[in-house]
């Protein structure tokens, strides 16, 4: 397949996770279906936590096989097996240390009080005759202004970024080797895979207010700019896929994505364990759990 028809494959299975966005600018969100979304959002991103991790696994496995089988030894398996640990170390720890930067980022310093001889024409004259000089602190810029809900939103764009990457390569290997067909299914399947991911990214933003109480509605350029980064690795990887192909740069991407969407997870339902309505949380887990192996059934029926 040329690689014009293979980025074409490439962008329809991408730009399915606009489709999910839409539901931020919902006016008034009920609490009710904020926990909802909340809890939709945690089983998808479950189901694809084990989805990235068994397919990271697979080369690892193959390697295992044909050692047991007397057909290679096991510095291939240790090689994969050293990628998957590293990068799923690094998808997860990242996340922390970002988190934490942008903690740092976010706290506004205590303007400091200065004792000067001189004085200027932000301080004031005590009656002791000392000058108090009051230092500003700096504005807060970039990624900072950010509210927690949209650096939430950003983080499980990327983490879904990173999985979608691995998707692309999957597409643009099959195209390389004129699987039509397979390529076809593989398209229809992260299709639908990322339509239902689009539900993940804005999940944290549904609860958002503003400092009078009303929902924050964010802009269609804040959504549009959040399905690039979810969706627009699809693209990527496959015209990278359709280049070369790599397990081991497979292994790398899968398990980067999984760190990073765990992370996503454990903050999503720290969520909903302050909602304290464990019920709704079990009826939207299942919900996004089902969904996720529900799309995958069209991944497998190829064969993959």
């Amino acid at each position: 397949m040329s690689l014009e028809k293979t980025l074409l494959l490439g962008f329809i299975a991408g730009v399915t996770i606009l489709l999910g966005l839409p539901i931020a600018r919902l006016k008034r969100p009920v609490p009710n279906l904020r926990m909802m979304l909340n809890a939709v959002a945690v089983g998808i991103l479950i189901f694809l936590v084990w989805d990235v991790l068994s397919a990271a696994w697979k080369p690892i496995d193959a390697a295992l096989s044909d050692f047991h089988e007397g057909n290679g030894g096991l510095a291939r398996a240790a090689g994969y097996g050293a990628l998957f640990v590293g990068a799923l170390a690094v998808g997860l720890l990242s996340m922390i240390a970002y988190e934490h930067w942008m903690a740092r980022k976010t706290r506004l310093p205590e303007a400091s009080v200065v004792d000067a001889l001189e004085p200027s024409p932000s301080s004031s004259t005590t009656p002791s005759g000392t000058t108090t000089t009051l230092a500003v602190a700096p504005p807060r810029q970039g990624l900072a202004t950010w509210s927690p809900a949209r650096q939430l939103a950003l983080l499980i764009a990327v983490g879904i970024g990173l999985h979608n990457f691995a998707e692309g390569l999957a597409i643009g290997q099959a195209a390389r080797k004129s699987e039509i067909a397979l390529a076809t299914l593989l398209v229809i399947g992260f299709a639908l895979h990322n339509a239902t991911e689009g539900f993940g990214i804005v999940a944290p933003l549904a609860g958002e207010v503003t400092a009078d109480g009303r929902h924050a509605v964010p802009s269609w350029g804040f959504l549009l700019s959040m399905g690039a980064i979810g969706g627009g690795p699809t693209f990527i990887g496959t015209a990278v896929g359709h280049a070369f192909t790599s397990d081991a740069l497979s292994v790398v991407f899968l398990s980067l994505a999984a760190g990073s969407i765990l992370y996503v997870v454990i903050q999503l339902t720290a969520v909903a364990a302050k909602h304290k309505r464990m019920d709704l949380f079990a009826y939207g887990l299942l919900i996004g759990i089902v969904a996720g192996f529900l799309t995958d059934a069209i991944v497998t029926a190829a064969g993959v």
